[in-house]
């Protein structure tokens, strides 16, 4: 499994801001006021996310009093992480997209200032969400044994002999 790499939730997010920004220009008339909680949710999950992450860290570290983890776990979770990411990343894209539209008109637009308040805390929240995500794939990356040198080639030590076993 390949680690999330930053540059591919930038492009997620940046195309999600323009398609944000195209739907608000067309649209921003006959859309209901964001309310201001709106995006806290996604900062939720992003703290619950990092705690969680903590805790797994713990586990695959093996630290005293902790319980081993079993790796479909630490999967899973990786699994989540990455999903959690790019969506964090897609929100944020579409509520920097409302933020690009409603920003220069709340000086003179009563609702444009209250949907620029919601859009920058759902901003943030769903930033805090990419944030804890990435923590959380970070801390389920499996420690590297330092104990033994391996095979330049990727084999084992034990598959020194017959090139045909397995």
């Amino acid at each position: 499994m390949k680690a999330t790499r930053p540059r591919d939730l930038l492009a997620a997010g940046l195309a999600a801001a323009v398609v944000g920004l195209l739907i608000v220009q067309l649209t921003y008339g006959s859309l209901p006021p964001f309310p201001l909680p709106a995006g806290v949710t996604l900062g939720v999950l992003g703290i619950a996310e990092a705690v969680v992450g903590n805790v797994l860290r713990g586990r695959i570290r093996r630290s005293p009093g902790s319980r081993p983890l079993e790796p479909l776990v630490a999967a899973r979770a990786v699994i989540v992480a990455q999903a959690s990411a790019m969506g964090g990343a897609l929100v944020a894209g579409l509520w920097a997209g409302l933020l690009g539209y409603v920003l220069p008109r709340s000086g003179s637009v009563t609702a444009a200032a209250s949907d620029a308040a919601a859009a920058g805390v759902g901003l943030v929240c769903a930033l805090g969400l990419v944030a804890g995500a990435l923590w959380l794939e970070r801390c389920c990356r499996a420690p590297e044994d330092r104990d033994r040198d391996p095979d330049p080639r990727g084999r084992d030590e034990r598959d020194q002999g017959d090139p045909g076993r397995y």
